[in-house]
């Protein structure tokens, strides 16, 4: 291509020229229609004020009518659509409660997949803010979708899931409010106590079965001591002791201080006297607490916890704890091995439309607090092995910081209640929660602070296991009653428990105690057996010595005897000596007169020559 003098046109300086006539054309025609829209707009507003004016002319003596209220808040339109976009979901969901913006909005859902509850979740929030009712309600869902449901009860206030709700003005105001379609419902549940101490079925624990790392969680040992107790459950093992109560690892600890333990305290390795003399005595402290009620047998089955009602609906498994709050160290650590027992008994399951079992962990930062480095890795990994297990776990706890990052790291649901910033450290606790959300329009620093008793900030893992948008939610109300279940209900409900006939009464079977009790009276008795043998020894060599001495005095006495009787010597022969023995010599001489003699010396010493 060619300009009008010839020369050649620069393709790319001919595009350029092309593109910018095509620019200037769409400008002129947008800055026609702005034109055109602002004569419009012009047009109507002129529209408007006078038919406002006409109308205030109209109503000039009637009284003013106040505006109706406009729903204001952090979210922008988009915003909320994509919150009930992201809540949307094509499986079956735990209903948490209706997204607030300004005012609850009831036709936007928030909720938890039930197939990604097994990625586990934390509930946080200060105390008094609706944790306990957050926890009932998700509870009686997942109860109602035939999940059994595992919990501890840390004020009593959860046992009254097990008694139908009495509804009022402000609760049907509420649920109206957030769309909750509310039915007053009973839901099926089992009492259980640490050792029977409190109303409820018993759950034991062998000592064998708590192991090293937990009992030395709940005695306050150091890493060093810890580590010594792990070779004293070695010990026992590799004797075939087995370890059923405290009465056994102290029989045990005992032995190896004793004298006839010594040499195996010895072979052991590693493990000093001094070491075993504090374990021991932390030991008797913690038994003289009562504690020793928590461990023996029988020993709670945790395939209990894993039932369902005649109906189809998930059991409930409440755990007094008020009997033990003195004890908060003990029922942690308990909770953790009862996770524990689940995940080496329970078969893997992979990825599961609902879990087996949800665990409902509260106060967590009790188990967290003061925990050796080898006991955080294992319950970091408990937590992220036991979701192929099918069993879903949620925290409880007042911040998310109470749980270290390792564990926080596998939790997919957050459900946070309202925050508190009165200290200092406070406030960092908030900054350092705000930073763990996803990104949203909301200013969670202020949010968090600002929440209503029963609202709280959620985001779960969808479906496809990304997070959903950060929403702010008025939680749902629980169907079962809010106040705790009459204690005569209780004990109706655990007496009829076909628990009870086999973990009610405690047995004491053959173990550690009884066996090394055992071994210590027959190394006693052979140590007596040796002693008497001994003894009989020294006193056959006594008799045998005064026996020798004494036949040596006879010998002499005889000599003498014989010598005194004996005459002078003649040039007779031998034959005329016989032959001329005195009458004296004679009877000395004969066997009748030597057997008086020995016989008179037997009366003197005892004791007569053997032959």
């Amino acid at each position: 291509m060619t300009n009008a003098d010839g020369s050649a046109i620069d393709p790319y300086l001919a595009q350029a020229q092309a593109d910018a006539r095509a620019a200037l054309d769409r400008a002129q025609a947008a800055a026609e229609a702005a034109q055109a829209a602002l004569a419009e707009a012009t047009r109507r507003a002129a529209e408007a004020s006078a038919a406002a004016q006409s109308a205030a002319a109209q109503t000039v003596a009637a009284p003013e009518q106040p505006a109706a209220p406009v729903a204001s808040g952090p979210l922008s339109e988009a915003a909320v659509e994509a919150v009930r976009a992201g809540y949307d979901f094509a499986g079956e969901a735990l209903q948490m409660g209706a997204l607030v913006n300004g005012e609850a909005i009831a036709d936007v859902q928030v909720r938890i997949p039930l197939g990604m509850i097994t990625r586990h979740g934390l509930v946080a929030g200060a105390t008094g803010t609706g944790k306990t009712k957050t926890l009932q309600g998700l509870a009686e869902q997942l109860s109602a979708a035939g999940v059994p449901v595992f919990a501890a009860d840390i004020k009593g206030d959860l046992s009254g899931i097990a008694t139908a709700g009495a509804s009022g003005d402000k609760l049907a105001e509420r649920t109206r409010g957030i769309g909750q379609d509310w039915t007053s419902t009973a839901f099926p549940t089992e009492y259980f106590t640490l050792g029977g101490v409190g109303t409820g079925v018993p759950i034991r624990a062998t000592i064998t079965s708590f192991g090293p790392l937990l009992l030395s969680k709940v005695l306050g040992l150091n890493e060093t001591q810890e580590s010594s107790l792990g070779l004293v459950f070695h010990y026992a093992d590799s004797q075939g002791l087995p370890l059923i109560d405290l009465s056994d690892l102290r029989s045990v600890l005992s032995y190896l201080q004793s004298d006839e333990g010594k040499g195996e305290l010895k072979e052991l390795g590693g493990l000093s006297p001094a070491t075993v003399g504090v374990i021991l005595r932390e030991l008797i402290t913690f038994a003289d607490q009562g504690a020793d009620v928590f461990f023996g047998e029988p020993e709670i089955d945790t395939a209990e916890f894993l039932r369902l009602a005649s109906d189809g609906r998930g059991i409930v498994s409440l755990l007094e704890v008020p009997g033990v709050q003195d004890k908060p160290a003990l029922f942690s650590t308990f909770l953790m091995w009862l996770l524990a027992d689940l995940m080496n008994d329970l078969p893997e399951a992979g990825d599961l439309d609902k879990p087996k079992l949800v665990f409902f962990f509260d106060e967590a930062h009790l188990l967290f607090s003061g925990a050796s480095k080898d006991f955080l890795a294992a319950i970091t990994q408990t937590v992220r092995l036991i979701r192929s297990k099918g069993v879903g776990i949620f925290f409880v706890t007042q911040i998310p910081k109470d749980v270290p990052g390792d564990v926080l790291a596998q939790l997919g649901s957050r459900v946070q209640h309202q925050l508190r910033a009165h200290t200092p450290d406070d406030a960092k606790a908030l900054r350092q929660t705000v930073q763990t959300y996803p990104v949203s329009e909301y200013d969670l620093g202020e949010v968090l602070q600002s929440l209503a008793i029963g609202e709280a900030i959620v985001t779960v893992m969808n479906e496809k296991g990304a997070p959903t948008p950060v929403a702010w939610t008025r939680m749902r109300a629980p169907q079962g009653s809010m106040d705790p279940t009459p204690m005569a209900d209780i004990e109706a409900t655990v007496q009829a428990s076909p628990l009870l006939a086999r973990y009610g009464v405690a047995v004491d079977p053959d173990s550690a105690k009884e066996m090394l009790a055992r071994r210590l009276d027959a190394a006693s008795a052979a140590a007596a057996q040796a002693e008497a043998a001994e003894a009989a020894a020294k006193e056959s060599a006594k008799s045998e010595k005064e026996r020798l001495a004494a036949q040596k005095k006879i010998d002499a006495e005889y000599d003498r005897l014989a010598r005194q009787s004996q005459p002078r010597r003649t040039t007779r022969t031998s034959s005329s000596r016989r032959a001329s023995k005195t009458p004296i010599e004679q009877v000395l001489g004969s066997p009748v007169a030597k057997t008086i003699l020995t016989e008179v010396m037997r009366g003197i010493f005892g004791n007569a020559r053997r032959r």
